[in-house]
């Protein structure tokens, strides 16, 4: 990593302690372990820390509700916020549209396909913080923020009926979740989101065997 790039992670944070409003599944400690994955992802695909680490900080640097009809416009938000961000820091705008990109891209809810390593790596290491026991952690949080039942009382894993998260939040697993390691650019987190979906699935065997 180069030298000078820990000095302006103490920034990032900075500004999204005075800045950032946070819920209940995109949290200041969610954007850390996102950054952590992303570096891991980066120096193993040999990508450009300069691009990855800033986009990782400030990818949720606007917040925009699961449930809010503006929810598809969230990381552009964020991605435009976060340009503005770097710009008052004095960070060299020679990476500002990378970074912008990265950013825009990162989001599930966007469909927008990353064009760039880096906004791969970016997308890729979000996605992996809503598998394994932190991602069943987050989603449960944020379906009880959103008033949702956990489970459907009479098929509560959808074996004889249409899955739906709207309502279930165990819903939310069978209809994204276990899709994402599939849909992930890099082999390390292909292979790194199989190994939490297997989690996942253990969870909802002893759910199973809980709730008969």
């Amino acid at each position: 990593m180069p030298q000078d790039l820990s000095v302006w992670e103490e920034r990032f944070k900075a500004c999204l302690f005075e800045h950032a409003r946070f819920d209940a599944g995109h949290d200041l400690e969610h954007i850390q372990r996102v950054v952590l994955s992303a570096k891991k992802l980066a120096l193993q695909e040999n990508a450009d820390l300069q691009v990855v680490v800033p986009a990782a900080w400030l990818h949720d640097c606007v917040i925009v509700p699961k449930d809010s009809p503006l929810r598809k416009q969230a990381s552009r938000l964020a991605a435009d916020q976060a340009i503005e961000h770097l710009s008052k820091m004095g960070h060299p705008a020679s990476f500002f549209p990378a970074i912008h990109h990265a950013i825009h891209a990162h989001s599930f809810s966007a469909g927008i396909a990353p064009e760039t390593l880096e906004a791969k790596i970016v997308q890729d290491a979000d996605r992996l913080d809503a598998l394994g026991a932190i991602g069943i952690a987050r989603c449960l949080m944020l379906g009880g923020s959103m008033g949702r039942a956990l489970y459907h009382p009479e098929d509560p894993f959808g074996h004889h009926r249409e899955h739906d998260d709207l309502t279930y939040t165990i819903d939310h697993f069978y209809l994204k979740l276990f899709k994402l390691p599939g849909q992930m650019h890099t082999q390390a987190a292909r292979e790194e989101g199989e190994r939490r979906v297997v989690v996942m699935r253990g969870f909802l065997e002893q759910l199973g065997r809980e709730v008969g």
